[in-house]
């Protein structure tokens, strides 16, 4: 299979901003956020409104009318915390693949990497070097010979977060489907920085810890699906050994955490320390800023879930509990009422874990990122083509697992990104085969 680009144009706000927002500032969660552009992609089915031509001004004029609302994701970064929003504009690329959609999916549904022939090629290599001068946003749009849609965006995770994108695309489709005119479309708060100032890092946190290296690496991801059934097995295995009950979720990423961790024993020929990091949104964890609930921008902290041999038990349900216990110890160390307070608890937290030499800076220590989309809005992104019969996340730099309800509304499925060695291995785990398919 080939992508042919076939056209690349910048879309601009429908109106122009305004010279009072035209200099947006980072806020502190901005500032430690990855310096990484986040692709993401939905496939849509064929139907008789799939036809792109005949849907392709609605869909770059509703997307102009977001970008009036939505500035930032127009700007461009400079190299002091700052996004120059003079409407420099999404990129925004057409292309046409030689498939059909059909017979794409069903090789995609074994082999998701095949995903990556839909993502903007420009997000692939970005890092800290180009960040600056790579479009905020980059949206591609291919088609395929049966007239099916693969519509891909890709964000820079410094100006926007899992939240803020989702929340976009949905309003986007809302827009272009409903035809819903600029001067009704307000759906997000810009003041992030109000609450949460831009800082000097090197007072607050130790140095960066380098991302991997994409060619270095080479992750390859698998798609696995766990049904409703194998859930209700699975708590049954979980539930009568702890005192609360464990979500899907948090079950779901014990059995995945304790797989990564036995195959990188068969790898090295003994257990290995642990890092796996959760994100969480802030936004409505915050009760002390309610003003924050819908900001645009990075609002989240990572849980560091930690697993040390000897210390920690290798039976499930000891895994389901350090993964609820710390959540809720991070949240906990992260409500408090004043924003210096919460910068210092975040700060804190990650000095400790993933900048730490001994943890997220050793060699000794395997690293992950688990991460649950379960819950978001992420399929009811309609722009009147339907829902999206399958979704691809990931940047590729991290090793881990991201989480989502099935598209059949039974179950939910699992992206798990890996090298290709610890993907073998993983494969293999019994666990993997018992509860999951492929």
């Amino acid at each position: 299979m080939e992508v042919e680009i076939i056209s690349t144009k910048f879309i601009k706000p429908s109106s122009p901003t305004p010279n009072h927002l035209q200099n947006y500032k980072l806020c502190f969660f901005d500032q430690i956020a990855d310096e990484t552009h986040l692709p993401l992609v939905f496939f849509y089915p064929p139907t008789n409104n799939t036809n792109f031509s005949a849907h392709e001004e609605q869909l770059e004029q509703s997307l102009s009318r977001i970008l009036t609302h939505v500035y930032p994701m127009s700007g461009r970064f400079t190299e002091d915390n700052w996004i120059s929003c003079q409407d420099q504009g999404v990129k925004f690329i057409k292309a046409k693949v030689n498939s059909k959609l059909n017979e794409f999916l069903e090789k995609a549904h074994k082999d998701v990497n095949l995903s990556l022939l839909c993502w903007p090629q420009d997000s692939w290599n970005v890092n800290a070097s180009n960040l600056f001068t790579t479009p905020i946003v980059i949206i591609q749009i291919t088609e395929f010979e049966c007239g099916g849609l693969a519509l891909s965006m890709s964000h820079a995770h410094m100006a926007m977060d899992g939240y803020s994108t989702f929340t976009v695309i949905n309003e986007w489709s809302k827009v272009c489907r409903l035809e819903i005119p600029v001067e009704k479309i307000d759906f997000m708060s810009f003041n992030l920085v109000d609450v949460f100032p831009t800082r000097d890092l090197s007072k607050l946190l130790l140095p960066r810890v380098p991302p991997l290296d994409r060619v270095e690496s080479k992750l390859v991801a698998k798609r696995l699906y766990i049904n409703e059934d194998s859930i209700s097995r699975l708590r049954k295995e979980v539930g009568g050994n702890l005192c609360f009950k464990p979500s899907r979720v948090e079950m779901i990423m014990a059995l995945l955490w304790r797989a990564l961790i036995r195959a990188s024993e068969k790898k090295h020929g003994y257990l290995r320390r642990s890092l796996m990091n959760i994100p969480i949104n802030l936004r409505t964890r915050l009760i002390s800023l309610p003003q924050v609930e819908k900001s645009f921008g990075n609002l989240g902290v990572d849980a560091p879930i930690k697993f040390i041999p000897g210390e920690n038990k290798m039976e499930l349900h000891e895994f389901v509990t350090v993964i609820h216990d710390t959540v809720k110890e991070t949240l906990n160390t992260c409500d408090k009422t004043s924003p210096e307070d919460i910068v210092s608890a975040v700060s804190n937290i990650y000095n400790e874990s993933f900048l730490a030499q001994d943890w997220g800076g050793s060699d000794e220590v395997d690293k992950y990122i688990s991460s649950s989309l379960c819950k978001f809005p992420i399929q009811e992104a309609d722009f009147g083509w339907g829902k999206p019969c399958l979704m691809h996340f990931g940047s590729r730099h991290d090793q881990g697992c991201w989480l989502y309800d099935a598209e059949c509304g039974n179950g939910i499925c699992v992206q798990v990104d890996l090298k290709e060695d610890n993907m073998h291995l993983f494969e293999c785990d019994n666990d993997i085969k018992d509860f999951f398919q492929f």
